[in-house]
């Protein structure tokens, strides 16, 4: 992949069913806590909006997302970001998607003035969590067997990186 091959944009309302498919394709224990969503089942609802997302796309192609948000309604909050959900093609993993996507989740919230971003990885995910202490974000918390997946108490890891500077 040649950088000036991949585009990073908004989603808008016609990338749904693009991006629904590549969410059930890369729909894994390893970083969901939920099912596996059904064929049919859309991105987009009043609490997940196309303006959230940031697409990945190559040769017109959805290959990843990024969906960046407030963390909380609070005005008291109103200075930090949060990733909920990240996700790369299986077919181009390892050709820096993710990486440019989660820079890219950076560079937005930063651009919305927010000081600060955040994220939770299962302490499983040793993949995700090496993609994200790439880019920045150090261990801030855990909490314990927060999760029972696959008969397994898994972590929830908080991390989370400054945006000044």
């Amino acid at each position: 992949m040649h950088d000036d091959d991949l585009i990073i944009r908004p989603a808008r309302p016609e990338d749904e069913q693009q991006l629904a498919d590549l969410n059930r394709a890369a729909w894994s224990w390893l970083s969901d806590v939920a099912p596996c969503p059904p064929e049919g089942t859309g991105m987009f609802d009043e609490r997940h909006t196309p303006g959230q997302y940031l697409l990945a796309l190559l040769g017109g192609r959805v290959v990843g997302y990024v969906r960046q948000v407030p963390p909380t309604p609070l005005d008291s909050n109103r200075h930090v970001r949060q990733i909920q959900g990240l996700a790369v093609d299986s077919d181009v993993r390892g050709r820096g998607v993710g990486r440019a996507l989660v820079e890219a989740a950076c560079d937005a919230a930063r651009g919305e003035g927010a000081r600060r971003i955040t994220l939770r990885v299962l302490g499983h995910n040793a993949p995700a969590r090496r993609l994200y202490a790439r880019c920045g974000f150090r261990e801030e918390g855990a909490l314990p067997g927060e999760f029972l997946i696959e008969g397994q108490y898994v972590d929830d890891i908080c991390m989370g990186r400054s945006l000044l500077g």
